[in-house]
């Protein structure tokens, strides 16, 4: 009986070979004789996908606002303190702020100092203090009303968000930080963060904050035909404690937050490697078990030890590309569903890149490669006899 269903295997094999093995129609096959297996395999290597696809989208975000925040207002580059844990608590002198402003290089220079506060539902109201003529230098995109005007403390523009949270428009009355402010305009700059804050004279922030003649930073507009590199380093030569910031690769000068976010995203995507490689190798090591029969007729009917070692690196490579699309899938989820969170949709807006799609995909191949390494030295290690004897 055990001859004649050996006789069958070979046979039904030497069909398919003959015919051509599709590797993937084969490895899809051996995948599904154990589903259960296979599912929980799948959904195991998915939460660490669904993670890495979730903190790129939130990393994302994060740059893209620090983007907006480092070319406020059409500005060059931005002059903050060096070595800020966090950018709301950077300090810059106004003395600091006059000697950028007299550089010959400079066209015009934008004082601002940031105040998070709690507005209504909001813990994360970011209230900006401008000098009223400044700010009209920088064009502000209206969507209705005026810019500030010099001479008036108590006016306020809010963000085209913060508008509608609030229920206000110009000529109501708000109340931010335990002051009444009179509306007199409402803006949009696109950035989710700040639409959903507001714009008031630059004075009445300090007193609001405590912080008299200080800024969080200086916004920079150089003369037409300026070098900017050279211009950067001078403003670093004379101010030593002060640092220009000129894209978001340079923010990290001013602000631990990304570059904590970019060492979490890492260190998610090792993990996301090292325990879905584990799930994968535990899955194909057991299907190379079950299989040494299998994998016995297929040598004696003339496959070489290469042609078994891809037979099961394509098996462990379809599971996480499986894995893969899953936790694309789930992470998309997860992203949109946090934003249901108020707090959080107040200052964050998600970005969906490809390299947060190509990181995924990378960590789905490299988890697929690094299971099928001891089962596939399992495989090839048998020989045929071996194997055909094993029961």
């Amino acid at each position: 009986m055990q001859d004649s269903v050996l006789r069958a295997d070979v046979a039904a094999l030497r069909v398919r070979d003959r015919d051509g093995v599709s590797f993937a129609a084969l490895a899809l096959r051996n995948l599904v004789r154990q589903r259960v297996r296979t599912t929980l395999t799948v959904l195991g290597i998915a939460v660490g996908i669904t993670t890495v696809v979730a903190l790129g989208v939130v990393t994302g975000g994060l740059r893209d606002a620090v983007g907006a925040v480092v070319r406020a207002g059409g500005s060059d580059f931005m002059v903050a303190q060096k070595g800020a844990a966090d950018f709301s608590l950077s300090v810059v002198t106004q003395a600091d702020a006059e000697a950028v402003a007299r550089r010959p290089e400079v066209a015009a220079s934008t004082r601002v100092l940031i105040h998070v506060v709690k507005v209504g539902s909001n813990p994360y109201f970011v209230l900006e203090g401008y000098d009223p003529a400044e700010l009209a230098a920088t064009d502000p995109t209206l969507v209705a009303g005026r810019v500030l005007v010099p001479g008036a403390p108590d006016e306020i523009m809010l963000g085209s968000r913060a508008a509608s949270a609030l229920g206000a428009g110009p000529g109501d009355r708000v109340t931010v930080a335990g002051s009444r402010f009179r509306v007199v305009g409402v803006y949009r700059t696109g950035t989710i963060m700040f639409d959903s804050g507001a714009y008031a004279p630059l004075t009445t922030v300090q007193r609001l904050a405590r912080k008299p003649d200080t800024l969080t930073a200086v916004y920079v507009k150089l003369k037409p035909g300026v070098d900017a590199a050279a211009a950067q380093r001078a403003i670093e030569r004379q101010l030593p404690a002060l640092t220009v910031v000129s894209g978001t690769a340079d923010f990290g000068e001013v602000d631990q937050g990304l570059a904590l976010m970019d060492a979490l995203e890492l260190a998610v995507s090792v993990l996301a490697v090292g325990i879905g490689a584990i799930g994968v190798m535990n899955t194909m090591i057991m299907s190379v078990y079950e299989r040494t029969r299998e994998i016995g007729i297929l040598r004696a009917v003339g496959w070489r030890s290469s042609r078994i070692l891809r037979m099961i690196v394509i098996e462990s490579l379809l599971l996480c590309l499986i894995a893969v699309a899953v936790g694309i899938g789930l992470g998309l989820a997860l992203s949109r569903a946090v934003l249901l969170v108020p707090t959080i949709a107040n200052f964050l807006s998600p970005s969906y890149t490809a390299p947060t799609f190509v990181r995924a995909l990378v960590v789905g191949i490299v988890v697929g490669l690094a299971g099928a390494i001891y089962p596939a030295y399992r495989a090839v290690r048998l020989s045929p006899m071996e194997a055909l004897r094993y029961e």
